[in-house]
């Protein structure tokens, strides 16, 4: 099992930069892939970025450009560092992991792009 731990949300205005934070109970090095996803009110769960293993990343459409997805395999952490914030990035981010053809999920932090 795999137990995920996020941080690092808040409120932000528009433009702003916001670094979020995945902790995970376990090594991550065989964790092939790593993503955070983001759940708008009212709307679906979306990816937002992946990573594998090796530092192969992709990203939505919505934020290439302005998100970087990272991780320390040394310290079981993943980072999504997010600059020019908009408002419609206004979500709960969730960190996930897919390990042994299971899903993991964090608790989700809520980030709030507001002026």
């Amino acid at each position: 099992q795999v137990q995920l731990v996020e941080s690092g949300g808040g409120l932000v205005r528009p433009g702003g930069s916001l670094r979020l934070s995945c902790a995970a109970s376990r090594s991550i090095l065989n964790i092939y892939k790593m993503a955070w996803h983001r759940q708008a009110p009212g709307k679906q769960r979306e990816m937002v970025a992946d990573i594998t293993s090796i530092g192969i990343t992709n990203y939505a459409d919505s934020v290439k450009g302005r998100f970087t997805i990272s991780r320390d395999n040394a310290k079981n952490m993943v980072y999504l560092q997010m600059n020019s914030l908009k408002p419609e990035d206004t979500a709960v981010y969730y960190c996930h992991a897919y390990y042994r053809f299971e899903n993991y999920w964090g608790q989700g932090t809520q980030v709030t792009v507001s002026s």
